[in-house]
């Protein structure tokens, strides 16, 4: 008799219809396995890490030509952007003073072509200008080019 019901629940068993496992899963995971487009999975990313205004950030040093102009891109460079000041190096003090006269225009160009970007402040600095203090013919604690003969 215990046979006969074991042959009998093997047999129910066996004959029942069998359900896919694989349909099931994707239905519960929502078709992960899916292909989306990149551009949708790289926003998704960008928005789950908030990473949109650091983006915005970077945009401002890729797009600098696009931003500003051709000619002011020519004399000038973006170096940092910390805690909302941008500092820009330019090819000359001459171009630095010019640049600091139109300041807030540049400001608000900037504003304007990267909005997710903050920046609150410009610094202008001119070129690096050269130093003496490297060199074969140094002296340490000397005054560098007014150091004459004497």
């Amino acid at each position: 008799m215990a046979r006969d019901l074991a042959r009998e629940l093997y047999r129910a068993f066996r004959n029942q219809p069998r359900r896919n496992k694989i349909a099931d899963s994707s239905e519960v995971r929502g078709h992960v396995t899916d292909p989306q487009q990149i551009g949708f999975v790289l926003s998704e990313l960008v928005a789950a890490r908030d990473w949109r205004q650091g983006l915005a950030e970077g945009n401002i040093f890729v797009d600098w030509e696009k931003i500003v102009g051709a000619e002011i891109a020519s004399h000038s460079t973006p170096i940092s952007l910390l805690e909302g000041v941008l500092t820009i190096q330019t090819s000359s003090t001459a171009w630095a003073t010019q640049l600091n006269l139109i300041s807030s225009d540049l400001l608000k160009t900037i504003s304007g072509s990267a909005p997710g970007a903050l920046v609150e402040k410009l610094t202008l600095i001119g070129p690096n200008a050269p130093t003496w203090k490297k060199g074969l013919r140094t002296i340490r604690g000397a005054k560098g080019p007014r150091d004459t003969y004497g």
